[in-house]
């Protein structure tokens, strides 16, 4: 019998269903004839655009990049003519400039044989430089450049590598088909970054619901010096610090980064993204989406082009059943509610769920019970309540010395409250409002 290990404190049991699309083999996209492509796809700097309207762009060209250090470039998922330069709004809410780009002309990637690059005799700075300039970046939800997270500070002690396969979000089976079918880029893309970090271990960490994606893995784990490690089902398993405790026993203290305690983590779909970036000389156009939800007549797993609007994948799908009462991209706690159908998929975008009403759960906002439930479900260990009351009397550096900027706002304690509070949602909301104040602090001098 396999052990399980798991993080330690606090944490919640939704159920998963992931039945809808666990069996789904990814198959692609309608390519889109027009496609909006934010510029706003990563944490960092902005990027500047690299055409204007009226431009013919090849299929994967750059279209906006940054000279700033913490950046990763966006390229053209299509070939054609780009028609507009504007303003959009994310399903994240963010604005983001955004190319929309009509398709037309030859494609250059798609269809064509590929021809591998001989990575091996390249340095670390040239494939550090490819990772940004090709425009990898995490896909488990923050799209944090890769190329920052693997360049070691000097003075740090770097010892594991971890690959996040926990995908502990319901509904979301992406990650658990790409390692059933695309393994080989999964290994090709670790053996770059066994290259490029120089780990002493290198481990993967699944939840027990994705027992043949272990398998698979388990196969090969000897021949690639790899460790596989079972994980409880238990939400969230996947955020990064909740997964170095279940995985190494070590806590990342608080404000601190996993390089503190000798880790780095990658998301599945980065690892491949690496993989494609590196030995195939191709830049980052498309991400396996999961399209699921009780309002979605097929659900499924999909290939999806950067830009792709959102309605096409819907219609790719059978489109709805019903009407949806909430629309989500991204997970079901951790997720964004949007309402417009034609957002783009961006790099970020790992489903898109359609609830029914049933599904969805709304219900009225009552007083706080004082039940202490959201504190027991809290992996982070604060007290959400009370941060809460600070936010609701406006009192946003008491309710950051109560630990908001700690909070990896992955929606348990909203999961587990009784009386409906958008705990969540205002941390969210108040962590937005410190920024901004910061910024006009700054700005005042």
């Amino acid at each position: 019998m396999i052990k399980m290990k798991t993080f330690s404190r606090g944490g919640v049991h939704p159920r998963d269903f992931k039945e809808l699309t666990a069996a789904c083999p990814i198959r692609s996209a309608p390519l889109p004839t027009m496609a909006l492509v934010p510029f706003l796809q990563h944490i960092g700097a902005p990027l500047l655009p690299k055409v204007a309207v009226g431009d013919f762009v090849k299929e994967g060209q750059m279209i906006a990049e940054s000279n700033s250090f913490v950046s990763a470039a966006v390229h053209s998922p299509v070939p054609g003519e780009v028609k507009d330069l504007k303003t959009i709004y994310l399903a994240s809410g963010m604005k983001s400039t955004a190319a929309l780009i009509e398709m037309s002309g030859d494609f250059t990637l798609t269809g064509k044989p590929v021809q591998h690059r001989q990575w091996e005799e390249l340095s670390n700075e040239e494939i550090l430089k490819i990772l940004k300039d090709y425009g990898v970046v995490g896909q488990g939800g923050a799209a944090f450049p890769s190329h920052v997270k693997y360049t070691i500070p000097k003075g740090r002690n770097f010892e594991v590598f971890i690959i996040n396969a926990a995908e502990c979000e319901p509904y979301l089976t992406a990650d658990h088909r790409v390692i059933l079918e695309r393994r080989d880029d999964l290994l090709e893309g670790l053996r770059i970054i066994r290259r490029l970090l120089n780990p002493k271990r290198i481990v993967f960490g699944l939840e027990s619901n994705k027992m043949e994606a272990y398998k698979l893995l388990q196969e090969v784990s000897k021949e690639h010096n790899f460790e596989v490690m079972l994980l409880q089902k238990k939400y969230p398993q996947g955020a990064e610090k909740n997964l170095i405790e279940a995985i190494l026993g070590r806590e990342v203290p608080s404000g601190k980064l996993p390089i503190e305690v000798g880790v780095i983590n990658a998301n599945v779909g980065t690892i491949v993204s690496v993989c494609h970036a590196v030995r195939d000389d191709r830049p980052v156009i498309d991400r396996v989406i999961t399209i699921s939800g009780g309002a979605i007549k097929h659900p499924g797993n999909l290939l999806a082009r950067i830009g792709t609007p959102i309605r096409s994948l819907i219609e790719e799908c059978g489109g709805f059943t019903e009407e949806p009462a909430k629309l989500i991209s991204g997970g079901p706690m951790m997720g964004f509610t949007f309402y417009n159908l034609d957002t783009p998929v961006t790099k970020g975008t790992s489903g898109i769920l359609a609830f029914t009403a049933r599904e969805a759960h709304y219900f009225s906002q009552t007083a706080c019970l004082s039940c202490g439930r959201c504190a027991e479900a809290c992996p982070m260990g604060l007290s959400p309540t009370a941060i809460f009351k600070y936010i609701d009397n406006e009192r946003l550096d008491d309710a950051a010395k109560a630990g908001l900027d700690d909070c990896i706002l992955c929606g348990a304690c909203a999961f587990s409250c009784p009386a409906h509070i958008p705990l969540v949602s205002a941390m969210k909301a108040a962590r937005g409002r410190r920024r901004r104040l910061a910024v006009a602090r700054k700005d005042k001098g």
